[in-house]
């Protein structure tokens, strides 16, 4: 789907805000709490191997209960990266410290051909 263009303005202005970490930057690091912010149906097609799903519509409810420690290292992903980099940023907001967003996000792990998991 399409983005509006003000949900692009919005992403647009958050991205300075927010770290990025490439596929490969994760592969190569063991510290990540993977979570996947896309919606129900999105997750059940197929996800990364060890994500976690916590979709966007309820992550910032629910971040504190499953991720106490505000140090935890959190790398989130969607689809293509917006809704995680909308998503790092309210968790920054939240206090969490060392949390990103995945680059090009599920579709960018996809074109590399690396494994999925489908429930």
């Amino acid at each position: 789907m399409q983005a509006s263009p003000a949900f692009a303005r919005l992403v647009e202005s958050v991205m300075p805000h927010v770290t990025l970490v490439t596929i490969e930057q994760y592969q190569q690091q063991d510290q990540w709490q993977l979570i996947d912010v896309r919606e129900d149906n999105e997750w059940l097609q197929g996800h990364l191997p060890n994500a976690r799903h916590v979709s966007r519509g309820i992550i910032e409810r629910d971040i504190e209960h499953r991720f106490p420690d505000k140090n935890t290292a959190i790398l989130l992903y969607c689809g293509a990266g917006q809704r995680a980099a909308l998503a790092a940023y309210n968790l920054q907001l939240m206090g969490y410290t060392q949390v990103a967003s995945m680059v090009g996000g599920y579709r960018a792990w996809i074109q590399h051909q690396f494994p999925i998991v489908q429930d």
